[in-house]
């Protein structure tokens, strides 16, 4: 199917659901509520066949461009029928999963994350490593019947939720860097895993405290070669930093109208607004190359972090405005807009800090991109 086609039937069919698809959605929904409401967009979406779009055949999808799979993301987002951060963890885990696992594995498992039956999770981040990914130390040793998984990770978003876990250990010898780390598929129920969420400064559980004691899971389930690991984490981190971004574009635009609409006539500088606009145009534009490069078939690496700094810098101006706003009486008094404008301005603060820390994807550009000195 080509994309125009794609976007009528799309756009048709959404004016149709769209009371269907928002039910329990509002404002001040709790995350088990936008958790569960997303879970029936993608099963709805997936049935009615638009879900499947974009994703290759032997995982249950229908094949074409990746350019159908975004233009759903951002026609959801942009009528706020999902929340961006939770709906994008498909298009985080979905590719690598697609790229590393053993096919039938794959062909189980990516459908159900598709029609929304699963949620999955990534286990990256650690207690102590910060940024520095290759430091990792949750260890899985060899045993006759699998891996034996012990250790800890942190800042595990939907861990709570989750049935499965891309899981990156240490495999090689502790001081082996990135040559020693092992990608493996973890179900969340194994015995031996504890998740402890996190509530977060605006006072959401969105992370977790993962925490795994001698937890079994077997060799078919590993993503790739062992020792392989990193691999699968540059494959997976641009997807994060980038195309999975692209549905953030439409929901700051959108909350920026919102913004327009809401704010006192007169109380927000035109300036501010004009520049908040002009990063967000840059934004779209460089997302939407980004987008057009993957549907061509190139490899993205290192210069997706260009996409990340780019929506933080724009999430976060759009949210200073949202400040002014508030100081000029935007979602006052009983309006219960008011909380989820105070919740939206708390958690931009972290769009420099998830996904990899604005400083991070700064040397990266510095370093990868512009041969401005060593990478080691």
């Amino acid at each position: 199917m080509e994309l125009d086609e794609f976007r009528v039937s799309l756009d048709d069919w959404l004016d149709q659901n769209e009371h269907v698809l928002a039910a329990g959605l509002a404002g001040g929904a709790t995350l088990d509520e936008q958790m569960a409401q997303l879970a029936d967009v993608k099963r709805l979406t997936f049935d009615a066949g638009f879900m499947r779009w974009g994703w290759p055949e032997r995982v249950g999808g229908l094949g074409g461009s990746s350019l159908l799979r975004a233009y759903l993301g951002e026609a959801l987002t942009g009528r706020g029928l999902v929340e961006p951060g939770i709906y994008s963890m498909t298009e985080v885990l979905a590719p690598t999963m697609i790229d590393y696992a053993v096919p039938e594995l794959a062909a189980a498992m990516v459908p159900r994350l598709l029609r929304g039956d699963e949620t999955w999770c990534q286990g990256f981040s650690e207690p102590g490593t910060g940024s520095n990914l290759a430091s990792l130390t949750c260890r899985a040793e060899r045993t006759d019947g699998g891996w034996r998984v012990t250790g800890q990770k942190v800042w595990t978003s939907l861990a709570q939720f989750a049935d499965r876990c891309v899981l990156l250990t240490r495999t090689g010898a502790p001081d082996s860097a990135h040559r020693g780390i092992t990608a493996l598929f973890v179900d969340m129920d194994s015995p031996g895993i504890e998740v402890r969420p996190i509530e977060t400064m605006h006072g959401v559980p969105e992370f977790s405290e993962v925490f795994f004691d001698g937890v079994l899971v077997p060799f078919g389930r590993t993503l790739g070669e062992e020792g392989q690991g990193w691999s699968v984490a540059m494959d997976l981190l641009p997807y994060a930093r980038s195309t999975a971004l692209w549905h953030r574009v439409a929901y700051l635009e959108r909350r920026l109208t919102g913004l327009l609409q809401a704010a006192p006539s007169g109380e927000l500088d035109p300036a501010e607004v004009g520049e908040v606009a002009q990063l967000l145009y840059a934004l779209r534009a460089r997302s939407r190359a980004t987008q057009r490069r993957l549907a061509a078939g190139e490899q993205l690496g290192p210069e997706t972090s260009i996409d990340k700094v780019l929506v933080a810098t724009a999430e976060q101006a759009v949210f200073d405005l949202v400040a002014d706003g508030l100081a000029a009486g935007i979602g006052t008094g009983d309006d219960p807009a008011s909380g989820r404008w105070r919740r939206e301005y708390l958690y931009s603060r972290a769009a420099t800090i998830y996904g990899g820390t604005a400083e991070i994807q700064r040397n990266i550009i510095a370093r990868r991109l512009l041969d401005l000195g060593s990478d080691r």
